[in-house]
């Protein structure tokens, strides 16, 4: 199904991303967690796409394996990074041919050791033209993603939202956001990208707290911030796993309680391709309806 599709008619609307594993054990162990998140019949899984581009063929082979094996719709991360034009085009054909009509098309993060990123020789400088390359040789349905705290290369927050503006208006038909841990900041975002004129589906994403170390070099890398209350108390559990765990599958759980009941479309969850905390969520999210409105009635949601 096309995730345009989905997010007009699908409720809850719930979707995981993984990223591609190293080794054999760590594909054994990501079809595991595949295996026990299926059940909550996400909309859609995402596979990510390593810095430097590093995992292209994984990528393609694993996303066109989820979706032969499981039926699930998959949506396949690829970026401008290390690849020319005419590599990128061979790389949607196949996908095509495979029978994958959604893609997440990112600039993307050169590796840490480079010192930045650069456009390849013969290859794409934004993810914008990414997207327009798409949108005019392609009939996918094209994903971009957005950043509530800014992207950490932008020079402000204003210069930020022209560049999503720019995405959408090249064709992109829907939004994922980077992780965040205060709902108020994700609120004020939406509202200055809808008064920016901005339409298109967006979907809020989440990453449990499982590992607290863990999260903070992923939010010093990606520009996002660690609510006060909320660093102290991860504080009060290091050296206690479960705790810190059994704080961030309820912190997590009531993030979405708040973006659902807000009326959001869904939550986009970041599972480091590990299945307990978002399927603990997940499913107390559907035993309390917790998607459901104030005033919801289901003779009038059928």
């Amino acid at each position: 199904m096309r995730i345009s599709d989905a997010l007009a008619s699908v409720r809850p609307f719930f979707s995981f991303e993984f990223f591609p594993p190293r080794d054999d054990d760590g594909s054994r162990r990501l079809f595991e967690t595949i295996a026990a998140l299926q059940p909550l019949r996400p909309a859609f899984v995402s596979i990510t796409y390593g810095a430097g581009g590093s995992t292209r063929s994984r990528t393609v082979a694993l996303a066109k394996q989820i979706q032969s094996e499981t039926g699930m719709t998959v949506v396949a991360h690829v970026t401008c990074v290390g690849s020319t034009r005419a590599e990128l085009r061979m790389l949607f054909d196949d996908l095509a041919r495979a029978g994958i009509v959604n893609v997440l098309a990112l600039r993307g993060d050169a590796p840490a050791s480079s010192g930045g990123f650069e456009a390849p020789p013969g290859g794409f400088a934004h993810a914008t033209e990414l997207i327009a390359m798409l949108r005019r040789n392609y009939d996918f349905c094209i994903g971009a993603a957005c950043y509530p705290e800014k992207h950490p290369e932008a020079a402000s927050e204003s210069a930020d939202l022209a560049r999503l503006r720019e995405k959408v208006d090249a064709g992109a038909d829907f939004l994922v956001s980077q992780l965040f841990f205060d709902n108020a900041v994700y609120f004020d975002f939406d509202r200055r990208v809808r008064d920016a004129g901005i339409t298109v589906p967006m979907l809020p994403g989440l990453m449990p707290i499982t590992n607290f170390d863990q999260i903070r070099r992923f939010v010093a890398l990606c520009g996002a911030t660690i609510p006060p209350k909320l660093h102290v108390e991860m504080t009060l559990r290091r050296g206690d796993a479960e705790a810190v765990e059994a704080l961030g599958v309820a912190y997590a759980s009531m993030q979405a309680v708040e973006l659902l009941q807000s009326g959001v479309p869904g939550v986009h969850f970041y599972t480091l391709n590990r299945s307990p905390a978002t399927r603990a969520i997940v499913s107390a999210l559907l035993a309390a309806s917790a998607w459901r409105l104030p005033g919801y009635s289901s003779a009038t949601h059928r």
